[in-house]
């Protein structure tokens, strides 16, 4: 089983479990915190990519506290390796897959008992400092690869995407979202490798 940080899209249990394809009662999941990486809106999509800070630093005319250089998000325990698959096709090829060190914020909890609103904290408390943080925890996340040329330099936050944008990932709008396209097509081979002429 691998762990996994998502900062984005799949921070939403709802959007998690419908590229993987199952219910996720394998899945545990906490609000976790990544250190010096910068959270940023992809342009003209409403998902984030994520960088090391020090590939960001160019991008804001000063220096970014802290905070603003932390990005907040979710450890996801129990993924299978056909889960990590799928996830790698979602992502697609502007993220490449990286072991990060993550600091846990709270204790897992079962993904079927997660309330969106508990990973939406409208005002977070602050980071702790370094000495009250968990031990840090090895996990894969997908940090941007392409040009920051194609990131905004405003900080993308879960909060809003939940409030403006979440509709077009969950329910019934979800049906025409081209993000999910390859991943729907993948599942529906079974694992069978198609002709190409």
């Amino acid at each position: 089983m691998v762990s996994a940080f998502f900062n984005g899209t799949l921070m939403h249990p709802e959007i998690l479990k419908r590229v993987l394809g199952h219910d996720g009662s394998q899945l545990q999941m906490c609000p976790a915190l990544l250190l010096d990486y910068t959270r940023h809106q992809v342009k003209n999509e409403d998902y984030p990519g994520i960088l090391p800070y020090s590939r960001s630093r160019a991008m804001f005319d000063h220096d970014l506290n802290p905070e603003e250089r932390s990005v907040r998000g979710s450890l996801v325990t129990g993924l299978s390796e056909e889960d990590i698959r799928l996830l790698d096709i979602f992502e697609g090829n502007q993220y490449t897959r990286e072991i990060v060190s993550i600091y846990p914020l709270g204790p897992l909890a079962n993904i079927r008992d997660i309330e969106v609103k508990s990973l939406v904290a409208t005002t977070p408390p602050p980071i702790p400092v370094m000495s009250e943080l968990a031990n840090p925890v090895d996990a894969a996340t997908y940090v941007w690869c392409l040009s920051s040329s194609e990131l905004r330099a405003q900080l993308w936050t879960f909060e809003e995407f939940v409030k403006l944008n979440a509709w077009k990932w969950i329910g019934p709008s979800a049906a025409d979202n081209k993000d999910y396209d390859e991943v729907n097509r993948r599942r529906a081979m079974e694992g069978n490798i198609e002709a190409r002429g």
